[in-house]
């Protein structure tokens, strides 16, 4: 097990329990405790835990994830003014990759009834949404994550290897200047990442809640992005300085658009 891999098992033990100790996670894992006190150390430095005298206690902020009813109910009005937007971008005879998401579903009931396009994506309720359609629809296989309805790992990775779509509609979970894309999840992670891989343009969809939030699993820095779509709550000077970084970066809200 990779040290990353690991550490994310302690911190869903920490969901959890609320408490971990080293000599059990040493047994665990079978690894020394001084390995374990390295893990512990690291994942404190990232502000995920408090380790306290042979352990740790929890610290949800960086690995809670709300489930998929809780992402629609919140910032819904934001999210319906992103998707009109996004929506725009795509055009007759393209190949569309929606990542899972409540801002991609929004995007997929604005295109379940275009003809002409196909669209790939690993969410059930996705592709449960696009089936009332006529958009062509291709349902990625994997490891189904019950709390986001997504497919993951590595049959999901091995699929989107020999796949190619002109755009990726990518959900996150943080934007961060230094640390990039992060979400909750290593799998979701590792997934999205193996997306970004198949897509032509990589279009990132991100309410202003999202920004300034790091969690635990790195998707990829922002120079992998090209063009960003946010409301109009996200920070000016955040996204004036990712425009200097040379990303497009669209803006919705009050029924207009800003570039």
């Amino acid at each position: 097990m990779f040290a990353e891999e690991r550490r994310q098992k302690i911190l869903e033990l920490l969901e959890r329990d609320q408490v971990v100790k080293v000599p059990d996670l040493s047994a665990y894992f079978n690894v020394s405790e001084a390995t374990i006190r390295r893990d512990l150390q690291e994942l404190e430095e990232a502000g995920y835990l408090k380790r306290t005298h042979g352990g740790a206690i929890s610290n949800q902020a960086a690995t809670f994830e709300p489930s998929l009813a809780e992402k629609e109910d919140q910032y819904q009005a934001e999210k319906i003014a992103i998707a009109e937007i996004a929506v725009q971008l795509v055009q007759e005879g393209d190949t569309v990759m929606l990542d899972a998401g409540s801002t991609t579903l929004q995007i997929a009931r604005r295109l379940k009834h275009r003809k002409n396009i196909t669209i790939v994506t690993n969410a059930v309720n996705i592709a449960c949404e696009l089936a009332a359609g006529n958009t062509e629809v291709i349902l990625l296989g994997g490891n189904l994550r019950q709390r986001t309805l997504s497919l993951v790992g590595p049959i999901t990775e091995n699929i989107l290897s020999g796949l190619y779509v002109d755009k990726l509609f990518l959900a996150t979970n943080g934007v961060d200047l230094k640390k990039g894309l992060t979400t909750p999840n290593l799998a979701e992670a590792q997934t999205k990442r193996a997306m970004l891989n198949s897509a032509g343009e990589v279009i990132l969809v991100a309410d202003h809640s999202k920004f300034g939030r790091v969690s635990f699993s790195h998707i990829c820095n922002l120079d992998r992005i090209d063009c960003l779509i946010t409301d109009n709550g996200a920070p000016d000077a955040f996204l004036a300085t990712l425009k200097k970084q040379g990303l497009r970066v669209l803006v919705a809200g009050g029924g207009e658009c800003k570039e």
